[in-house]
């Protein structure tokens, strides 16, 4: 059935999708079985769909399993490459990494979760292993909340209706009141901060990246372990470090997109 009523809705193609996405840290090779069961298809569905991802090399089998190839990296690369927000913000992210001693990460909204699109870490153990792709909650995280905080309110009012597609339970489940009061106070100091919202162990600092038009395009943070490092640090000395490093950022965003450039067909 198609999931909105809309008649141009491709279900076959946003079953492919959901057996691509079935695939997990956890669950690297999956049999035929586990595949339909995660995905609620039915078995002969489910075998098709995988047998068509192996034929265009985005799954292997082997064994009776089947395991997603590198070559999946392709679908998302596509759009980190197109934003090249990764090449521009390569150089600060170190900086900034080298600077505080700690992880830090560039994040973009997608519903009511934040996606990670680019990170320089420091190996340390945390609660959540974050890489690109990691979905998380957007609300109990710094960068959600710079992100949440710069929607109009009819599109924070849609996010926040949506559900979260990250599969991780948040310590931090605020009412529409909290909430409101919470992206009140980001907007109004320009950056945010999380205390172990998310989950045990994790605080950060967040604060925006802008395009050229002044509008939130992404967001970046510094994360630490709470054991490490007290909240005073983070607001006092890495805060600084990394409004600097957001600002940074923003400015080579605006120039890129600003850059002059003419497409000719040959």
């Amino acid at each position: 059935m198609r999931r909105d009523g809309n008649p141009e809705f491709i279900e076959a193609l946003a079953r492919g999708l959901d057996v691509l996405r079935c695939f997990e840290a956890a669950r690297p090779a999956m049999t035929l079985s586990e595949v339909a069961t995660a995905t609620e298809l039915a078995r002969p569905t489910a075998r098709r769909i995988l047998i068509t991802l192996e034929q265009l090399g985005y799954v292997r089998s082997a064994d009776g399993t089947f395991s997603l190839t590198p070559r999946v990296l392709e679908l998302g690369m596509a759009y980190i490459g197109s934003a090249n927000l990764w090449e521009l913000a390569r150089p600060h992210l170190r900086a900034l990494v080298d600077e505080t001693g700690e992880s830090c990460s560039i994040a973009q909204l997608d519903g009511s979760d934040i996606v990670y699109v680019a990170r320089v870490a420091v190996p340390k153990l945390v609660a959540l292993a974050v890489t690109i792709g990691t979905r998380f909650p957007a609300l109990p995280t710094s960068l959600g909340k710079v992100l949440l905080a710069a929607l109009p309110p009819a599109e924070l009012d849609q996010a926040l209706a949506e559900p979260s597609r990250a599969g991780v339970p948040a310590r931090w489940t605020p009412g529409r009141e909290e909430v409101d009061a919470a992206l009140r106070e980001v907007r109004a100091r320009g950056w945010a901060g999380t205390d172990q919202q998310l989950a045990l162990g994790i605080r950060s600092v967040a604060a925006p990246i802008r395009d050229g038009e002044g509008r939130v395009v992404a967001a970046v943070n510094v994360n630490a372990h709470a054991a490490e490092t007290p909240m005073e640090t983070l607001v006092e000395h890495h805060l600084p470090l990394l409004l600097r490093a957001a600002s940074a950022i923003s400015a080579d965003w605006a120039a890129w997109h600003s850059r002059p450039l003419e497409t000719v067909r040959r």
